[in-house]
């Protein structure tokens, strides 16, 4: 039920910027707040973790409106030279957003209610809803195209089942399982299926045609590969400390402060360079010192200090950040506005599920890795205490249970969790190496575009190199 929920969020966040391409922006924004701010009304009511699930998937189909419109707006509404500086700033409010957001939900959790960190939600969209609604105008004028439902059902199906095979293969069931060879061989015939099915859509969901600019191509890859070991180090590091190091709850969360501060600089700084630097060069330099972090975070063990973990984490910080401002332009350099919904909600699904699959992905690799050296280490006819599972390098992560397994015991359980992390950042280091290569064939693009020109320099499409007068005489309006 929970992959259901995050696949049908994935899901809306690719199709609501086509949407907002083809009946405009605002009625879809205004959607996404008014159904983000019913889905947080249920998730305080909730009486139970299915509730919450389900209430979550409604919250899930308004964050799948805000996601790529809000940024698309963006695009929209600001000048062409403005929109690196105005990247950067948004880049800064996610960082500070990730650094203060879950702090403030400890805080509200253990001092006031848990359902108030999503009540409180309501007076920040209604602050949202009216502004909208009163200072945002655009053109009536949008080219109306049928709903590609057929790639939709297909692509959520596909996206379901491999996220289901994924998750219960080598735990519930076996990976040579029916069910799992059933999940696996169901993914292949729907994405099949999906893509014959946008080969003959009027309107497809996703826009083939984008991928043949390599700016946009290498964005998408960038992105995904990226956010896959992004997400490594926000899950793992935070485990790390807990079962290694033996902080807090609260200790652990404290450690992601320095990577999200290294992110907000240079998201910050990236976004002011865009008009100067190319995004190759903004790219690759930045991406380097992610590759250098998550290399670094291999060495981790058990002597290492909190100051070590804390340098690593400026550096995946200060790699990361620039992703969160660049390449939200980069994706939709040579555009026209009809375009841009499609291309930035496309890329924004695409990072999103490069960060579900890592998640998935390098979750398998550390539970197997941890599994198969905790079956050795208790190979030899030593006793598991009654609160251990050795399987599960989730209960280290308890107080309670770690004071209850003696202190040598506890040692070398210790370095099992680290040696299986450490394994797991090794493997991360492949999608950060892809991502690299892929800043390479960025090109030289930059925003150099002068004030009032409607495109940059390079189309999408050769097709649609001009763009129509209703086209310009909307993009106009949102000036």
């Amino acid at each position: 039920m929970y992959l259901i929920s995050g696949c049908v969020f994935l899901q809306f966040v690719w199709h609501f910027g086509k949407l907002s391409d083809m009946y405009g922006r605002k009625r879809f924004f205004i959607f996404g707040i008014t159904m983000f701010m019913i889905g947080s009304v249920l998730c305080g009511t909730a009486h139970s973790i299915t509730q919450l699930a389900l209430f979550r998937a409604v919250q899930g189909i308004g964050g799948g409106a805000l996601i790529p419109i809000a940024f698309t707006i963006m695009f929209d509404a600001v000048p062409i030279e403005k929109r690196g500086k105005l990247g950067g700033l948004f880049g800064a409010v996610f960082g500070i957003s990730s650094i203060f957001g879950p702090l403030l939900g400890a805080y509200i959790t253990d001092y006031i209610a848990w359902q108030w960190i999503f009540y409180i939600n309501l007076p920040l969209g209604i602050a949202a809803l009216l502004m909208i609604t009163m200072y945002y105008k655009e053109s009536h004028e949008h080219s109306k195209q049928p709903i590609d439902w057929a790639g939709a059902v297909t692509l959520l199906g596909a996206v379901v089942c491999l996220m289901f095979a994924l998750e219960m293969g080598g735990k519930q069931l076996a990976w040579d399982s029916i069910e799992i060879l059933s999940l696996l061989g169901s993914f292949v015939l729907l994405t099949a299926v999906f893509l014959y099915c946008e080969t003959k859509a009027k309107e497809p969901i996703i826009t083939f045609g984008l991928f043949k600019n390599r700016i946009y191509a290498s964005s998408v890859v960038i992105g995904f590969f990226s956010g896959a070991a992004f997400v490594a180090a926000s899950v793992y590091i935070p485990i790390f400390v807990q079962g290694v190091l033996g902080g807090s709850a609260t200790n652990s969360g404290m450690v992601l402060l320095p990577m999200m501060v290294g992110s907000v600089v240079t998201a910050t700084i990236a976004g002011n360079l865009m008009i100067r630097i190319s995004y190759r060069s903004i790219m690759l330099s930045t991406l380097l010192l992610l590759l250098v972090g998550v290399l670094l975070l291999t060495t981790l063990s058990p002597a290492s200090s909190r100051f070590e973990v804390t340098m690593y984490m400026v550096l995946v910080g200060l790699g990361i950040g620039a992703s969160f401002s660049v390449l939200s332009n980069a994706c939709i350099h040579g555009l026209s506005y009809r375009q841009r919904g499609t291309a930035s909600s496309t890329f924004n699904f695409l990072r999103s599920l490069g960060m579900t699959l890592g998640i998935t992905m390098f979750g398998m690799i550390q539970n197997h890795a941890f599994s198969n050296r905790m079956n050795k280490l208790f190979s030899s006819g030593a006793a598991v205490p009654g609160s251990l599972q050795i399987n599960d390098p989730h209960v280290l992560l308890s107080e309670q249970t770690r004071s209850s397994i003696p202190s040598e015991l506890l040692h070398s359980i210790s370095g099992v969790l680290s040696s299986s992390i450490s394994q797991t950042f090794a493997w991360a280091v492949f999608p950060v190496l892809l991502a690299c290569a892929a800043s390479l064939f960025m090109g030289k693009a930059k925003l150099d575009v002068p004030v009032g020109q409607t495109t940059l320099s390079e189309s999408i499409v050769p097709s649609e190199h001009e763009e129509s007068k209703a086209e310009r005489t909307e993009y106009s309006t949102m000036h």
